[in-house]
């Protein structure tokens, strides 16, 4: 889960991450009336979950109060492209509106997890304010890495290391270690899956300030934070993966033309894999899960039916604790219901593979079934072009 910029503030601030002071704002007015309490200079920010919001024209510096609202009125209501927006973009709904600072320098800070290692890994680099993905793959060495052990937490003088690496003098070095700490603290404690502070700003004053932040949740740990659905903002969603939320479906659009329903990650992810093999393109991830119901199934039908620019649809089907003949009832179901105008193979295998295959040949629509998935996805490809 994704939370906008001014809400991962607030979660940082709770644990001594310290952040510029800052007003959200729906309108032009509360947007002047952040900037007379905060006093000028301000800076006024789009609240999109994308990044390059400055690059896109969704950042700017207002040194008076005329300013701050000449931005509020050129950017609140403006459809923001950027390079995570695609380019249909996205409307900005509300702005921060956040007291300037005299910046010094501006460096990377960020944690994640390392599947490689099973840790946590806080990750610096000098290159702030840039895209880390590019400093990554242009210069790596300037990607400087710390693996934290959960049993020890941050090491002190690892980090301090890392500091010294930055440029930092001993008083910074000490200030650095602290925001680290407290940097580790957040995601461990708030259950995140991604915090990103990019630009980390070290201010005239000798100061470290998150001057942005992004925060991702893991869904997985959501049940821990009830409050935190609150912070969920329904309009920066795909209205497809709200929907597939409702029914327990890990679904995921995509931008190809073949829909995708399957029960199991794995299987999810071969299934594309073989897809774009034969020369297609899948238009979704979309697992089912285990325990579907016929119902659920035909939920995840209509999901995918309802992206315009899907032209067919390749069901794969592994019978474990799902039953084929589940799955057919389900395909079945919402085929009738939808009307379905597209191609649809089904591939099925395992427990009562039979009885599902009988019940998609008795149901009179055209439903193509095939036992081999390489011939299953060479049939959907050709079919849907």
């Amino acid at each position: 889960m994704k939370i906008h910029e001014y809400q991962g503030k607030e979660i940082l601030r709770k644990f001594g991450v310290p952040t510029p002071e800052g007003r959200v704002a729906f309108t032009v007015e509360e947007a002047v009336h952040a900037a007379k309490e905060l006093g000028v200079p301000v800076v006024v920010k789009a609240q999109i979950h994308a990044g390059g919001r400055g690059k896109g024209g969704g950042v700017k510096l207002a040194k008076t109060i005329e300013e701050a609202e000449s931005h509020a009125k050129a950017i609140l209501g403006m459809t923001l492209v950027t390079h995570q927006t695609g380019p249909e973009g996205k409307i900005v709904k509300k702005l921060l509106v956040e007291k300037g600072c005299k910046i010094g320098r501006e460096l990377y800070l960020g944690a994640v997890l390392d599947r490689v290692t099973s840790r946590i890994t806080i990750m610096a680099s000098s290159e702030g304010g840039m895209e880390i993905e590019e400093v990554a793959a242009k210069h790596p060495e300037k990607i400087l890495k710390l693996s934290v052990d959960p049993a020890a937490g941050v090491n002190e003088d690892a980090a301090g290391q890392i500091a010294g690496q930055l440029g930092f003098d001993g008083t910074l070095s000490k200030k650095f270690v602290i925001f680290v700490k407290a940097l580790y603290e957040a995601y461990v404690k708030a259950d995140c899956s991604l915090v990103e502070i990019n630009p980390l700003v070290v201010t005239a004053d000798g100061d470290l300030i998150a001057l942005d932040a992004k925060i991702n949740f893991d869904d997985n740990a959501l049940f821990r934070h009830p409050d935190y659905e609150a912070l969920r903002d329904l309009d920066e969603e795909d209205p497809a993966e709200i929907e597939a939320k409702k029914y327990d479906l890990s679904y995921i659009s995509l931008d190809g033309k073949i829909g995708c329903m399957v029960n199991g990650a794995g299987l999810a992810m071969a299934t594309m894999d073989i897809i774009q093999l034969h020369g297609g393109e899948p238009a979704n991830f979309l697992d089912v899960g285990g325990g579907a119901t016929a119902d659920k199934v035909t939920a995840a039908f209509k999901i995918i039916l309802a992206d315009p620019n899907v032209k067919g649809i390749l069901v794969n089907i592994f019978g474990g604790i799902m039953k084929c003949d589940t799955i057919a009832t389900g395909v079945v179901q919402a085929a009738k219901e939808v009307h379905v105008k597209v191609p649809v193979v089904v591939r099925l295998q395992g427990t009562n593979v039979d009885l599902g295959k009988k019940i998609l040949q008795e149901s009179g629509l055209n439903l193509i079934s095939e036992d081999d998935l390489s011939k299953a996805a060479d049939r959907i490809v050709k079919l849907a072009s």
